[in-house]
């Protein structure tokens, strides 16, 4: 298996479809689809909806049924970027390698670019639940999945908790908690909306999920390192802004070296949480050792 050109293949099928649901909802005022693609189309690994479809396609699914709920979730993290970034967030000028949607729309428009893109990803996500009347009731718990993930039980919940743990002394539980919501949410819901949507059993839902949950954390683990030894010309950010806001991290907690450590092992072990798909799960082994080998 060609890892990397099937990786290209699926992230040059959601960029296509991205692009002509956008062009399908473009309306007036033209203002805020320019501010709500300046930041949809400014690159990324395209990860979630990538491992949506691809948990689809691995339980049977039929790719173009999960091609629209796999770009709403792209909208819905593309938000999250977006509303991070700002001055009362995170407070970020660069993404992606250019600059933060504020820096160039303005505060008042990014958020409301942030509001539009998380408005558009669940009418896109409903629309297409339409189109399967046969396998609607699964269309709705994969939704319900995903919005959750997006609420106060996942990222915006884990969001509060961040900011309240600023500058304080980070403790391993509430570490853990952020970890597991703040980016391990949405990579849970990813898989686990993408195998729902073909009514699996419970033992199958709960491989991918249990998958998910720690390519999540994995996932966040690397971002915490590489805030302090990446390449900002590879991350496409400013390094070193968890140390300057004293944001709770793996590193903070446990230092660099056991935090690399701990990202490895998690990663294992998703790989072996895929066991019972045998070969056909090789894309998805793959993906886990790319994230945990990514440099951006």
């Amino acid at each position: 298996m060609d890892f990397h050109r099937l990786y290209t293949e699926k992230k040059t099928r959601i960029e296509d479809t991205l692009k002509t649901l956008i062009d399908s909802y473009r309306s007036y005022p033209p203002t805020i689809f320019k501010a709500m693609e300046y930041s949809l189309f400014a690159g990324g690994k395209r990860l979630r909806p990538v491992l949506l479809i691809s948990a689809h396609q691995l339980v049977g699914g039929n790719l173009e049924e999960s091609l629209a709920m796999a770009c709403g979730m792209e909208m819905i993290h593309t938000y999250s970027l977006i509303h991070d970034d700002l001055p009362a967030m995170d407070d970020d000028a660069l993404r992606r390698g250019i600059p933060t949607n504020h820096k160039v729309f303005g505060e008042g428009l990014a958020i409301l670019a942030g509001d539009a893109l998380l408005n558009l990803a669940f009418e896109v996500i409903l629309k297409n639940a339409l189109k399967y009347p046969n396998n609607l009731e699964n269309h709705v718990k994969a939704g319900f999945i995903i919005a959750t993930a997006a609420g106060v039980e996942g990222m915006i919940g884990v969001q509060v908790v961040d900011l309240e743990y600023e500058g304080k002394l980070p403790e391993p539980d509430t570490v853990e908690y952020i970890h597991s919501h703040k980016t391990g949410a949405l990579i849970e819901a990813s898989l686990k909306a993408g195998v729902v949507l073909e009514g699996v059993d419970e033992k199958t839902e709960k491989a991918i999920s249990q998958y998910g949950k720690r390519l999540g954390m994995a996932f966040q683990i690397t971002d915490d390192i590489l805030d302090i030894k990446g390449d900002i010309s590879k991350l496409g950010k400013n390094l070193g802004r968890d140390k300057v806001k004293e944001k709770a991290t793996f590193p903070a907690v446990y230092g660099l070296e056991k935090s690399q450590n701990m990202a490895r092992e998690l990663i294992e072990q998703a790989v072996d949480d895929l066991n019972q798909f045998g070969k056909s799960a090789d894309f998805l082994r793959e993906m886990a050792r790319f994230v945990i080998n990514r440099q951006g």
